[in-house]
């Protein structure tokens, strides 16, 4: 019995579900409501394009509406997260969530093409399924707010984790829900698409309410991971008597207020962030437009195609590679505290990338399928630690600006990928993408270790009267310094 208790209590931590613990409950509905979005995001997207052409659109029209609802989201989240620091990170996400209510609401009412075009541009709907709205960069930002450097990387890993398990639980639920009205007496196929957006409006209503459980730890200027409110108190105290026997001026606290709120508002981003982002956002470039040459639903194609397999067989596919990649995300936290974000990263992602070289090398369909497995079941490993490590090297009050630039700049290059393939691929040569793609991937891995390999971590976190305990940073004040400055003006 002490063995098991040893053994579980090991798989407590080394699974990051202390560190879940120890972040708090905000960290939790955070996660939960990623959960649920990608929840929506799953049912919308199975039935988005299946309930175009039900709608008899043309190819022209849903092409124009998926490329013109991807700008949306992209627009969308690079100027809510400009401004989410000033106006209340809480405020941002419910109004998104209020936004995912509407969007659902007119799906699930109307069938009109521009009038659907407007609900999904103006509002939240992802056409391929993917977070690409403002939601992920604040709440990766508000998570690495909440956290400390050690635990980070194990909370993002199921921020990951369970965004993965609720677009698996999505879609599997849109088909068979689909799959029983259609059946029923009275319904038609455009009906049961329509009875699925308002899951999708359902889900955008529940993450309204998460968010106004979160607490005010989550905002810039919150709590967050720093001490208590009685080490808060005593340590404006010090500072007060420390600037009253220098009689040095310092500003007022309308003043401070002024320049933090000015700071905010325009979200100034240091000289020495660009420098670091500038190099980080090109090699971030690099591999998404990987990704979106060969994207998941083009490399089923390119099977499809090679091997003339059954849909039920890509399907069967398809969802054991989900699987696998939410069953490996799960070990993105364990492996960073032990390898280091960098190097997790790298040796994570490289099998993976080589998977998408020699991807059209096999001849047959079971080593095609094992490259496949090989490159999903991996692929999604490096983005916990990403997200660590941009936390890691910008200051705090950046983190929410810098991610959301980051997802525009990924989403943007991810777009163009498919572009690109079309004009490598030409007639039968598809094969060509998937080296290409490959090549890409392996030098954006082999460029993200040499340049940053190295690089010193949390420097704008390591603040003086802070130290580690049990991998949590607290602010602590020496007794005897604390008792010495009590008595200094008694002395005086």
């Amino acid at each position: 019995m002490a063995s098991l208790t040893k053994q579980i209590k090991w798989l407590y931590r080394e699974f990051g579900i202390k560190s879940l613990y120890d972040t708090g409950r905000d960290a939790w509905l955070i996660i939960l409501t990623r959960c649920t979005r990608m929840f929506a995001y799953g049912t919308n997207s199975l039935i988005l394009a299946l309930f175009f052409s039900a709608l008899e659109f043309s190819d022209f029209h849903i092409g124009l509406f998926m490329t013109l609802t991807l700008l949306g989201d992209v627009l969308l989240s690079v100027l809510l997260t400009l401004i989410a620091d000033r106006l209340g990170r809480r405020k941002i996400l419910f109004a998104g969530s209020f936004l995912m209510v509407l969007s659902g609401i007119a799906f699930a009412l109307f069938e009109n093409f521009w009038v659907l075009l407007f609900a999904a541009v103006v509002g939240v709907i992802s056409a391929t399924g993917g977070d690409f709205g403002p939601f992920r960069a604040i709440e990766e930002s508000t998570l690495s707010h909440l956290t400390t450097p050690k635990t980070r990387p194990d909370v993002l890993a199921w921020y990951i984790t369970t965004a993965s398990v609720g677009s698996a639980l999505g879609v599997e639920l849109t088909g068979r829900v689909v799959h029983y009205l259609r059946h029923r007496d009275g319904w038609t196929l455009v009906d049961a698409y329509h009875f699925v957006f308002w899951i999708y409006s359902a889900m955008g209503g529940l993450n309204m309410v998460l968010t106004l459980a979160l607490s005010s730890k989550c905002e810039i200027n919150g709590e967050g991971k720093n001490g208590s409110e009685e080490a808060e108190v005593l340590l404006d105290e010090m500072d007060e008597r420390d600037s009253e026997e220098t009689q040095v001026p310092s500003p007022t606290v309308t003043d401070a207020s002024k320049i933090t709120e000015k700071k905010s508002r325009f979200q100034q981003i240091s000289k020495t962030t660009r420098s670091v982002m500038y190099k980080l956002w090109f090699l971030l470039i690099v591999d998404s437009l990987a990704d979106g040459m060969v994207g998941y639903s083009l490399t089923t194609y390119y099977m499809d195609q090679k091997f003339d397999l059954p849909k039920s067989t890509l399907g069967d596919i398809t969802s054991i590679s989900y699987v696998l990649s939410s069953c490996s995300s799960i070990f993105a936290g364990p492996l960073s505290r032990r390898l280091g974000l960098i190097n997790t990263m790298v040796f994570t992602h490289l099998p993976s990338s080589a998977a998408v070289l020699f991807f059209p090398l096999p001849s047959g369909i079971f080593f095609t399928v094992a490259l496949f497995f090989l490159r999903t079941g991996l692929n999604n490993m490096d983005q916990a630690p990403r997200s660590a490590f941009i936390a890691a090297v910008v200051k705090p009050e950046e983190r929410t600006a810098v991610m959301g630039i980051t997802s525009m700049l990924r989403t943007l290059a991810a777009t163009a990928g498919p572009t690109v393939t079309g004009i490598l691929a030409g007639e039968d040569q598809f094969w060509i993408a998937f080296v290409a793609a490959g090549a890409l991937r392996i030098a954006y891995d082999l460029g993200l270790w040499a340049m940053f390999v190295n690089m010193t971590l949390h420097q704008h976190e390591e603040k003086v009267g802070s130290k580690e305990v049990d991998g949590h940073l607290q602010r602590e004040t020496d007794e005897e310094e604390l008792r010495d400055i009590q008595r200094r003006p008694e002395v005086e």
